[in-house]
This record gives structure tokens, C-alpha cells and sequence, in this order.
């Protein structure tokens, strides 16, 4: 039975039991073309943005390492690279389409060793308890329906000592950036989309679900109520992405 409950998908209010689902079909829709449309879509910045989140993550040799909503796989493959044959990384993602192009891109890589594949929910997921050095996830929180409850779990599977990032769409520091931002997402971004992945409508659920984002602060907010401690965050591109950071004591 439904439980009545609402949630928003894009600016969309739709049944939470649905959003799963809608999310799903958006993902599958666009996963064969995900990394072409990132490099489009940001003009290759968003490999930079990866690339800061590789440096504060504090990750080190031998370590443990989630690598959440990993989707094709951009974080899983630097921080194996940086674990090496000693450590493990874990590519966890939800849309098996999703997961198996990350699969096919690290194999294809020679990145093989000492990295799993799991399809998981993030807001239940399958691992033990203090698990992990460092879970991060880039750019698949806003697509949780219960961000609440993903940031729970990325609590429960640290271990004691261990940090989570969560690269992530924002809010952009000005408001003349701002204005400049929703043109580009609302009028540009759904077009490109329609002309390289024949698929306007998933680039404009893309654009509005990172305006119902949580701006800075009230993620920030939202990571120490799910327990974390030393919860900060770094601005990048004016803010148009942020990097949130919290340590589990």
C-alpha cells in the first residue's frame, strides 16, 4: 500500500514509493553517454572538481575506500590507484546500467584488482558496520530520496577515524553567477542533451534537482546531524559545486 508520502523529483512533487524508480529510468536513460555529457556539460571542470575531492580525502595506501552513487566509476579508479594491491575500493551504485559501464570502464582500464561491484541502495546499504576508511560520493546525493537516511548509513559503514566527502552540486556565491548559472542549465544544458544523448527531458530533471538541492549550510547541518563531527566545506567554481567533508569519532 502507498504511504502517502511526497517527495519532489525535479520540481515535480511525486509519491516517494515512485521516486526510486523515476530516478532509475533517468540513469539508464543516460548512462551509455554519462561521461561524453560531463565533459560537455562542465567543459571538462567536473575532472577537477574529482581531483580535490581525490586530495582532501586523506586516502592512503592499504585503505578502504566506498565509492558511493560511483556511478561510471571517475573516483574508483584514482582511489585505486592510490590504495594500491593492499587496500580495496567498493563501486556502489543503484542502476545496474550505471554500475555495469563503471564495471566495463575499469576493466577496460586494467583496474581489476582489489575493486568490487555492488548495486545498493544508498539508504540501506548492504555493508557490516565500521567498515570503511573514506565513503564519498560525487554528484549522487541529490538524487537520494532520503538524504537523511544515505548520510546515516555513510555514518554506520565508517569506521572510527574515517571521513566522508560529498562533492556536490550548490549554490553559487553571487548573484550575477547565479543568473548566468539557471540560463545555462535551464536554456542550454536540456538542448545539448537532446543533440548528443537524444535525451532533453533527463538533462532538465538534472537541472532542477540540483536547484532542490540543500545549499551549503543546510548540508553542512545536515552531516552533523547524521553524527559527523569537523563537518566543513570548500567552494569550488563560486560555489557552483561544493565539497563537503566529516570525520566519524
Amino acid at each position: 500500500m502507498s504511504d502517502n508520502k511526497q517527495t519532489h523529483f525535479g520540481y515535480r512533487t511525486i509519491p516517494t514509493e515512485e521516486k526510486v524508480a523515476a530516478v532509475a529510468r533517468v540513469f539508464s536513460s543516460v548512462a551509455s553517454k554519462y561521461d561524453l555529457m560531463n565533459d560537455l556539460m562542465s567543459f571538462g571542470i567536473h575532472r577537477l572538481w574529482k581531483r580535490t575531492a581525490i586530495d582532501l580525502s586523506g586516502v592512503r595506501a592499504g585503505q578502504t575506500v566506498l565509492d558511493l552513487a560511483g556511478g561510471t566509476g571517475d573516483l574508483a579508479a584514482k582511489f585505486s590507484k592510490i590504495v594500491g594491491a593492499k587496500g580495496q575500493v567498493v563501486l556502489a551504485d543503484i542502476n545496474s546500467d550505471m554500475l555495469a559501464v563503471g564495471r566495463d570502464r575499469l576493466i577496460d582500464g586494467g583496474i581489476i584488482d582489489g575493486v568490487e561491484f555492488v548495486q545498493a541502495n544508498a539508504e540501506n546499504l548492504p555493508f557490516a558496520d565500521d567498515r570503511f576508511d573514506c565513503v564519498a560520493s560525487a554528484f549522487g546525493l541529490r538524487n537520494v530520496t532520503d538524504k537523511d537516511a544515505a548520510l546515516q548509513e555513510m555514518y554506520r559503514v565508517l569506521k572510527p577515524g574515517g571521513r566522508a566527502l560529498v562533492l556536490e552540486f550548490s549554490k553559487p556565491t553571487t548573484e550575477m553567477l547565479n543568473k548566468a548559472y539557471d540560463f545555462y542549465s535551464f536554456k542550454i544544458l536540456p538542448k545539448i542533451g537532446k543533440h548528443i544523448a537524444n535525451d532533453e527531458a533527463s538533462y532538465q530533471y538534472l537541472a532542477e534537482s540540483i536547484r532542490m538541492h540543500p545549499d551549503q549550510e543546510t548540508l553542512k547541518q545536515m552531516l552533523i546531524d547524521a553524527g559527523f563531527v569537523d563537518v566543513d566545506y570548500h567552494n569550488m567554481t563560486g560555489g557552483i559545486v561544493a565539497l563537503h567533508r566529516g570525520f566519524k569519532y
